[in-house]
């Protein structure tokens, strides 16, 4: 399959229903199913290059998180939070009808994974998380801050494009096609222009967060973390500064003491499109 399908399924926030976009590679009926969820300003077509790779062995699902891609906005941004992310997640699940999942989460997707695999009975078999931990430096937040939300239009994708590549260097070398193919679905069409395809209130939870919030919020994470018993892979930008290579060690000790992988040359966070990210995430999927 060269191209996924786009499905959505229905989903319930305090403020009402939503819709959930998805999308869809390989065999609807291949009982291995990788979900593979996006960071925090992404959308599900980051996972392109993995999904086509793997599509003849799994079932590859790549939502768009709520507020995201081809997804519906929320009437009100306070539930731009984990809790509704987890919960339109189980609502997903369920609409695949499979009892088990392996589930790649980049950042923000991970936290989602991990909330999700600290839960008893939980559906994750495999857990592979891309450059975050329960320790989330509080400057990476503020850097992501920094430019979330905000809302700037661009006469073409390049230029949206070019505008992406400015503030995502830790994202780390790549060819001026894989950029712009991972920057394409970034964009929608606003009059004679473009836009970032992101609601620009996703981020307005994280305007108000204070390192005393940030630290308790950590304490959750840690607990969480702990709770996970399945396999679990860590993947590292060797410059991440959003997970310190000591958080990383901690998690290789504590809970599923996780393997760890980092990649030198890259910072937060690794787009897994390069060859030597594929084959790492490869292996540690083939061994189940």
């Amino acid at each position: 399959m060269s191209e996924p399908l786009l499905k959505k399924v229905q989903a319930l926030s305090p403020c009402g229903l939503h819709r959930v976009a998805y999308w869809e590679w390989g065999q609807a009926d291949n009982p291995r199913v990788l979900v593979c969820v996006h960071g925090l300003s992404r959308q599900g077509r980051d996972f392109d290059v993995l999904a086509q790779r793997l599509s003849d062995r799994f079932r590859v699902i790549c939502p768009d998180i709520v507020g995201r891609g081809e997804s519906e906005w929320l009437g009100d941004p306070r539930n731009y939070q984990l809790p509704q992310y987890v919960s339109d997640m189980v609502t997903l699940l369920a609409r695949l009808g499979v009892g088990q999942v392996d589930w790649l989460g980049t950042s923000m997707g991970g936290l989602i994974g991990l909330a999700l695999a600290a839960m008893p009975a939980s559906p994750i078999k495999r857990l592979i998380l891309n450059d975050v931990g329960p320790t989330i430096e509080f400057a990476a937040l503020q850097r992501i801050a920094s430019y979330l939300g905000r809302a700037p239009q661009f006469e073409t994708c390049q230029q949206g494009a070019d505008y992406l590549r400015g503030i995502s260097e830790g994202f780390g070398p790549h060819t001026d096609e894989q950029w712009l193919a991972l920057s394409r679905a970034m964009f929608k069409p606003d009059g004679d222009r473009c836009r970032l395809h992101y609601d620009p209130r996703i981020g307005q939870g994280l305007a108000g967060l204070t390192p005393e919030l940030a630290k308790a919020g950590e304490a959750q994470l840690w607990a969480a973390y702990d709770a996970v018993r399945c396999p679990t892979l860590l993947l590292r930008g060797g410059d991440s500064d959003l997970l310190t290579r000591p958080t990383a060690e901690l998690m290789t000790q504590r809970g599923p003491r996780a393997e760890l992988h980092e990649f030198p040359g890259v910072g937060h966070a690794p787009t897994l499109v390069q060859e030597n990210q594929l084959q790492v995430v490869e292996r540690f999927l083939d061994r189940g």
